[in-house]
């Protein structure tokens, strides 16, 4: 029972919580901005909610909480989160302090500039596409990008 413990412990750890070196982000950060990228939340396009988005991406490519999403995608718009911010949020996202965000139904997301060179070449069939949960959608296995991201 230990090691098969441990054994699920590393895969979750190495499948979820580590960033893929090859485009610097872990499998939920992949699965927003291809959710993104499909419903055509462009930076220089409206604002979309960010209910919309997060239910598009527990629907087709991330069959767990909306928690989770809605969390990863407050992280994304956050200046002080990560190295380049990959989504452009517009409400209370939070702050350095510890104060958390709005409901989901009170913010709204499109993707950032930068988050377009992520994706840049995804059309010329530069990356693998594989299945998702339940075999009805494909999803890039990784993202084709320019930038360093780690």
């Amino acid at each position: 029972l230990k090691s098969s413990y441990l054994d699920y412990a590393m895969s979750v750890i190495v499948g979820r919580a580590l960033p893929d070196v090859r485009d610097g982000l872990k499998p939920v950060h992949r699965r927003v901005l291809y959710a993104m990228n499909v419903l055509g939340n462009d930076w220089n396009k409206a604002y979309k909610k960010s209910a919309r988005v997060v239910g598009d991406v527990i629907g087709k490519y991330h069959p767990h909480g909306d928690t989770a999403v809605y969390d990863t995608i407050v992280r994304m718009a956050q200046p002080f989160s990560l190295r380049y911010m990959l989504v452009d949020g517009q409400g209370n996202f939070g702050s350095v302090d510890g104060d958390s965000a709005a409901a989901m139904r009170y913010t709204e997301i499109r993707m950032s500039k930068i988050a377009h060179e992520l994706m840049a070449d995804l059309e010329k069939e530069t990356v693998d596409f594989v299945d998702n949960y339940d075999g009805t959608e494909k999803k890039p296995d990784v993202m084709p990008t320019k930038i360093p991201n780690l």
